[in-house]
């Protein structure tokens, strides 16, 4: 069937949302630079005097002039906010003070130094979480960034360059934002340095020979231009979608890149967002999670979790996968899902460990076909942890040897009963009994304790039994098979055995999590008060994360507590005052996100099409899982859910009022009507 002719040249509904949204918000404008002292913060202060002049409201939030007096110049005869202070051991930091940009409410105001650290202490990390909330209440911002702070470019530069930048941001940020390209050349900028108007002449001079070598310079300045290149384009291409403009249209490309819990996943990140960005195409991280997933340390889930919100960061889409190949689901996945690009890391193994368990890209590369395949080389240690957002305590290993322990034991167990049954029971039958510490130990411990277990079975047996197998006959060569039989034996039926328990581990604990939130979903759909609805909420919110719960509804605009589990379990004037921010904002708040991440409690909005309707404070108990990717995820559903529930409820309350009044001044209408003859 022929798709309707006119249908072609229509609106792309993504892109008159997109276009709708963004008339709601402020507006972001970035001065954007190959390097530091090319003249971004002096063009922005410009800038802002000519929208002055046509009598736009300016202030200056904060402006870094790093005492070059062209730009005191320019700050004069501006309006500047004073600074926020912060004290942080013993010392005052002056910050940018966003409640009174807000009390303000400018027009614009000008924010110097996009990637900027906040103080500890702060309302956000990061100062471009700071833009975000300002632009969220109408506010047009005016910034500045270098080239080296994107986060997709991080690896990038630091090959160029030999210098690792921390501060980093968002490429989502970017892709919000006009982008002012403020180009110097390579000679000019050295000029400006030698004459002291980036550095004193001292840093100057190291400058010059170091980051600031001509070399570096035109390289970042390569890719400053790009990057702006590449942002007019998606900016041009959204205008074309919007106003149904006809023109080249993608051809379809999707690039798919696979995680793991190796040090090389950022890079691999990284590389398939530049890749996408020079195909014009969405991109997808996938982590496959199979029974070895279940195994990994705390460290090598914490780099899974990072990579994964990193790529969400970078504005890609995640996805989780089970399976038992890794190679498998990837293709298979691919294939369901149009990828035309593979992005994988070929991490640094030993030849003998590559021969015997060969690796996934030899796979993949063997059994796909039609799909190109990008593959990164990885570098030992070369883990970047400052991808994470947050600040997170550095996670130790946890090691436990009581499987191994006990797997030892099951074997001497075993040993002992063969010492009673060796002379009645046959020495080939008691080595099959040692087959049973090992499937044990594989259900119960996982595959390494069970492997330990199958070479203590070979061993003991050697040690208890083999002197009397000699005394009584000579060993023929089909004894030596026996045992290697049994080894053998043993190995594949420990890790059979180990990978359908991490299965069934797996497949129940997400039977448990769909049927919890079948649960909740069928308990609120029977619920006839607002009281009841909200007792039920929060009780199974508690129940299922094994938290605190607080559940604040609005009153004028104001939260007000309405119902808690424990009944007890109330909130200070501070965390009334986060939550109020969350509400306002839509956004999460408190530990383990963006905002306030120092408090103990995290507030979640409860968001629906027609705004949020509340919020929902949680105190995690030591047990609870809520702030694990699968808890957040879980916890994400049943919030999405309550959300639904209290606004239908909500809807019932006003639309029988309304139907009350109706008849009420139908009522008062039959009785005040003039009698008729």
């Amino acid at each position: 069937m022929m798709e309707n002719p006119d249908s072609l040249h229509r609106p792309v509904p993504e892109a008159l949302l997109q276009q709708a949204q963004s008339e709601t918000r402020g507006r972001l404008k970035i001065f954007f630079g190959a390097a530091p002292g090319v003249g971004k913060t002096y063009s922005m202060l410009r800038a802002a005097h000519e929208r002055k002049a046509e009598g736009v409201d300016v202030v200056v939030g904060i402006i870094e002039t790093h005492k070059r007096e062209e730009t005191e110049a320019l700050v004069r005869d501006l309006e500047v906010l004073p600074r926020k202070e912060i004290e942080y051991k013993g010392h005052i930091l002056q910050e940018m003070d966003i409640d009174a940009i807000l009390v303000r409410k400018p027009q614009l105001v000008l924010v110097d130094e996009l990637a900027h650290t906040n103080a500890p202490g702060s309302r956000h990390p990061k100062r471009y979480q700071d833009i975000e909330e300002i632009l969220a209440k109408g506010i047009d911002v005016y910034t500045s960034m270098n080239v080296q702070h994107l986060e997709s470019l991080n690896d990038v530069v630091a090959q160029i360059t030999r210098v690792r930048v921390k501060e980093t941001v968002p490429d989502s940020i970017l892709a919000k934002a006009e982008i002012a390209l403020v180009d110097l050349g390579p000679d000019e900028l050295i000029s400006r340095l030698k004459e002291g108007k980036v550095y004193v002449p001292e840093q100057a001079q190291k400058a010059i020979q170091h980051f600031f070598a001509p070399g570096n310079l035109t390289a970042l300045r390569e890719l400053a231009l790009r990057t702006t290149a590449q942002r007019v384009d998606e900016q041009m291409l959204s205008y074309m979608q919007a106003h149904a403009i006809k023109g080249p249209w993608p051809a379809g490309d999707r690039v798919m890149v696979c995680v793991c819990d190796s040090e090389i996943s950022p890079k691999l990140l990284r590389s398939a967002k530049r890749s996408a960005e020079r195909l014009n195409a969405p991109w997808v991280a996938v982590y496959i999670e199979t029974e070895a997933h279940a195994r990994l340390s705390d460290a090598g889930r914490e780099r899974v979790n990072d990579a994964l919100e990193m790529a969400e960061r970078l504005g890609g889409e995640v996805v989780r996968l089970n399976g038992v190949d890794i190679s498998d689901e990837i293709i298979k996945y691919a294939l369901q899902n149009n990828v035309t690009r593979i992005v994988l890391g070929l991490s640094r193994v030993s030849p003998l460990r590559e021969r015997l368990f060969g690796n996934v890209v030899t796979k993949i590369i063997r059994k796909v076909d039609g799909i190109d395949i990008m593959v990164v080389s990885g570098e030992p240690h070369s883990y970047d942890r400052s991808i994470s957002s947050k600040t997170k305590k550095p996670s130790l290993v946890r090691r436990t040897y009581w499987p191994y322990i006990a797997s030892s034991s099951l074997v001497v167990l075993v040993t002992i009963v063969n010492n009673f049954l060796n002379e009645n029971f046959g020495y080939k039958n008691i080595l099959m009994l040692y087959l049973v510490p090992v499937l044990i130990s594989a259900v119960s411990y996982g595959l390494w304790p069970s492997l330990i277990s199958a070479f203590l079975s070979v061993v003991f047996y050697k040690l208890f039994f083999g002197e009397e197998i000699m005394e009584m006959d000579l060993p023929t060569p089909g004894d030596f098979v026996s045992m290697l039989l049994f080894l053998f034996v043993a190995i594949m039926a420990s890790d059979l055995a180990s990978r359908i328990s991490m299965q069934a581990q797996i497949a129940t604990r997400r039977e448990r999590m769909t049927n919890a939130l079948y649960d909740f979903s069928r308990k609120l759909a029977g619920i006839g008060s607002i009281n009841d609805l909200l007792q039920t909420v929060s009780y199974n919110i508690a129940n299922v994360t094994k938290s605190k719960v607080c559940l604040l509804l609005p009153l004028n605009g104001r939260l007000q507590g309405k119902m808690s589990s424990p009944a007890d379990f109330q909130l200070t004037d501070g965390e009334l005052a986060a939550a109020q921010w969350s509400f306002d904002n839509g956004k999460p708040a408190g530990i383990d996100t963006e905002t306030l991440p120092s408090m103990d409690k995290l507030f979640m909005p409860l968001n629906t099409a027609a705004g949020t309707v509340g919020v929902i404070a949680i105190l995690p108990e030591e047990d609870s899982q809520v702030l694990e990717r699968d808890g957040r995820r879980q916890l994400n559903s049943l919030v999405d859910q309550a959300a639904i529930a209290i606004e239908r409820m909500e809807y019932s309350i006003n639309a029988a009022k309304a139907q009350l009044r109706k008849l009420s001044d139908q009522m008062h209408g039959i009785g005040t009507e003039p009698p008729t003859n």
